[in-house]
C-alpha cells in the first residue's frame, strides 16, 4: 500500500474548500440561513486523530524491533487503512469548514462567535485530524531488511 499523496490532499482541501464556499453563497442567494456547524465536530476530529496515534504505537514498535509481544498483521493493515481515509476526512472536514467561516467573514456584516466559532473548530480538528492520520500512516511503515537493496521510490529491488 502507497502512502497517502500530498497532491491527493491538496486536490480535495480545494474542492471541499469551495464546496463549502458554494453552498453558504448558493444558501444566502435562496435567502435561507447560513449553514453553521455544531462545536463538538472540531472536537471529535481532534479526539479521532489522538485515539489514531494510540493504536499505531504498538504497531511502531513491532515494526523498530522494541515490542516483546508480536502484532497482529491485521490489526496493522487496519490502523494503516484508517489513517488513510482518516487523513482524507481531516481535509474533507477541514477545508469545507475553511469555506463556510470564509463566506461568513466575507460578507458586509459582522459575524457573531457563536457562528464563526464552531467554523473555526473544525477547521482546527481537521488539521489536527489530518496531521495526526499522518503520522500515524509513517509510524506503521516497516523499515526494510537489511539483506534487501533499497530502491530509491521506498520499495525493494531484486537484480
Amino acid at each position: 500500500m502507497k502512502t497517502t499523496r500530498a497532491s491527493t490532499l491538496v486536490s480535495l482541501a480545494v474542492v471541499a474548500g469551495i464546496a463549502g464556499f458554494a453552498l453558504n453563497a448558493a444558501l444566502a442567494s435562496r435567502q435561507a440561513p447560513a449553514l453553521i456547524l455544531v462545536s463538538p465536530l472540531g472536537f471529535a476530529l481532534a479526539f479521532i486523530g489522538i485515539v489514531l496515534i494510540a493504536l499505531a504505537v504498538p504497531v511502531r514498535r513491532h515494526a523498530r524491533g522494541d515490542a516483546g509481544r508480536r502484532v497482529d498483521p491485521i490489526y496493522a493493515t487496519r490502523v494503516v487503512v484508517l489513517a488513510k481515509a482518516s487523513s482524507i476526512c481531516g481535509v474533507l472536514f477541514g477545508t469545507f469548514a475553511l469555506g463556510l467561516l470564509v463566506y461568513l467573514l466575507t460578507r458586509s456584516v459582522v459575524p457573531s462567535l457563536g457562528s464563526t466559532l464552531p467554523s473555526v473548530l473544525a477547521v482546527g480538528g481537521g488539521i489536527v485530524l489530518t496531521v495526526c492520520a499522518l503520522v500515524a500512516e509513517r509510524m506503521c511503515i516497516a523499515p526494510p531488511d537489511d539483506d534487501d537493496r533499497d530502491d530509491p521510490r521506498g520499495g525493494t529491488t531484486a537484480r
